[in-house]
């Protein structure tokens, strides 16, 4: 009985302890959340092909850049060596200011 009391305390106990760090959890549905750079290319920047032609563009979030690639495939090529795809980006949203 005792220790069913001791078990019945934790468990009553610890969720009140967690509830403050439930508060620094990122809250995504805040308007002061940070949104990514948005992908101003129609190309995929992997393959140079247009998107939206092999269907629904595969869309991620990589370092607070948006990035469309044609498919899932581009994505493996992509991770191998991201600097000069992002380059690619980042140099179609400069041109179109």
């Amino acid at each position: 009985m005792k220790t069913l009391k001791k078990l019945t305390a934790l468990a009553l106990t610890v969720p009140f302890l967690a509830l403050p760090l439930a508060g620094l959890a990122a809250d995504t549905n805040s308007p002061t959340a940070t949104l990514p750079k948005p992908d101003k290319l129609t190309t995929c920047p992997v393959s140079g092909d247009k998107l939206g032609e092999m269907g629904k563009p595969y869309v991620f979030v990589y370092q607070g850049q948006e990035v469309k690639l044609c498919c899932s495939g581009c994505k493996k090529d992509f991770d191998k060596d991201p600097a000069p795809y992002l380059k690619k980006i980042q140099d179609a949203a400069a041109a179109q200011r």
